[in-house]
């Protein structure tokens, strides 16, 4: 069968759809090969690379605004997206346009007949040397750069950065990158490189142990910022205690680096108010005063910080939680957190293959507190709906869930479909 031209976005969404068959891969020998085959642009641009199990997309988006308020050209690189595929390769925070996706894979896809059947790159490779490609192109002076699923043999580890970021250490992806916060962290140190300086925020002593010994061995720098360090007197846009920690795991990083790229206090003080991250504690307030939350708290971690969130930010009020969650997650213990804070609570299937069904979510919500009434719905809009004369509610679990909310709330339109261009299958191996 002859393949498609790649001549429209819809043509070039349909080619990326395509390569979710080849599921996901540990291994950087598919990501290095092709990026050679483009030049090599990861050799013209410097970057932040930002590994970490709970907030990495907020870290980059502080990084970003930081440094675009300094002066910078900066590209921003981060998956999953909420709405648009274009929302994860972006410069100074405009999404790349829908023609430059459609060029940079028409150019792209001869490329990968050089390699063999068994061995095709994935969905995720393929994007990251886009994303390398654009960026070079478009001659950004900073690129920051999220990784993906772990981070030793996560595609975007082909880089040689300014400096490695390691957020935290919690678990997630346990089926992939190991049981214990140890074996975890191992993988997210893997971004370590020999004597390239290393920030983190890690607090799990375990944890810290592993990062520690890998910046020894690598006689990397490494400078630990935890609880304790708290933004002086700044005002940060995004809602949350944890915010701060990222905002003070960000500064130590602006510090690090004042030499190879200044960033003066008010180029700080001015990203500081202006970060923009959807769907991680954003508020939206309606015309008619209904105040919705949403909050991509996707695993137990990040539902203990919205937790914490909810009793600090919002205290003695009692939301509706909408909630849905895929099965590959602790959802259960993430129900049992947030159950003691709702009204009342309405679970609804994820936009997903790999969904949590909403009436098993509803049972363990049930069970955790069986004062409230707890609802297994059909669908998120019917939730909405259902909810439209609450004074509160919070839409958390999957971040799926909370890119269909920010379509549903009109805030973010786009092709709904666009989403499932996050779906993706286990690792194939550890190469």
């Amino acid at each position: 069968m002859k393949k498609a031209e790649i001549s429209s976005y819809a043509t070039a969404l349909e080619f990326l759809y395509g390569l979710q068959m080849f599921g996901a891969n540990f291994g950087l020998e598919n990501t290095r090969q092709m990026a050679a085959l483009v030049g090599n642009p990861q050799a013209k641009l410097r970057f932040i690379h930002v590994a970490g199990t709970n907030g990495k997309g907020s870290t980059c988006a502080i990084l970003e605004s930081i440094y675009r308020a300094a002066g910078l050209r900066v590209g921003l690189f981060t998956s999953p997206h909420l709405v648009s595929f274009r929302e994860r390769i972006q410069v100074n925070r405009q999404l790349i346009s829908e023609n430059e996706i459609v060029r940079l894979i028409a150019e792209i896809r001869p490329l990968l007949q050089q390699f063999s059947a068994d061995n095709h790159p994935t969905m995720f490779e393929v994007v990251t040397v886009m994303a390398l490609k654009f960026f070079a192109e478009q001659k950004c002076d900073l690129v920051i750069w999220e990784t993906g699923l772990g981070g030793r043999l996560d595609a975007t580890n082909i880089v040689t950065p300014l400096a490695s970021v390691i957020t935290n250490i919690a678990l997630d992806h346990t089926q992939w990158l190991g049981d214990t916060l140890a074996k975890i962290a191992a993988e997210k140190a893997g971004i370590i490189k020999f004597g390239i300086p290393v920030v983190t925020a890690t607090e799990n002593l375990a944890a810290l142990a592993v990062i520690e010994k890998m910046a020894r061995e690598k006689n990397a720098p490494l400078t630990n910022v935890n609880s304790e360090f708290r933004i002086p007197n700044s005002e940060l846009s995004l809602l949350g205690e944890h915010q701060k920690l990222n905002a003070a795991l960000t500064l130590a990083t602006v510090e690090v680096l004042q030499k190879q790229i200044p960033a003066s206090a008010n180029n700080i003080r001015a990203g500081l108010a202006d970060v923009n991250w959807p769907g991680r504690l954003q508020l939206i307030q309606k015309p008619n005063g209904q105040k919705i939350l949403l909050d991509g708290a996707h695993n137990l971690a990040g539902a203990e910080t919205l937790r914490a969130a909810l009793e600090k930010e919002f205290s003695g009020v009692r939301p509706v939680i909408i909630f849905g969650a895929l099965a590959d997650k602790n959802w259960p213990g993430i129900c049992r957190t947030l159950a003691p804070l709702a009204a009342k609570v309405l679970t609804v299937p994820v936009a997903s293959e790999r969904t949590a069904t909403a009436r098993e979510l509803a049972e363990i919500f049930g069970a955790a507190n069986p004062q409230i009434v707890t609802t297994a719905v059909k669908n998120l809009a019917t939730a909405l709906n259902a909810s439209k004369d609450e004074a509160f509610i919070v839409v958390t679990g999957s971040l799926y869930l909370v890119g269909e909310a920010l379509e549903l709330c009109g805030l973010s339109p786009a092709n709904p479909g666009e989403r499932a261009l996050n779906e993706w299958t286990p690792p194939k191996n550890s190469r």
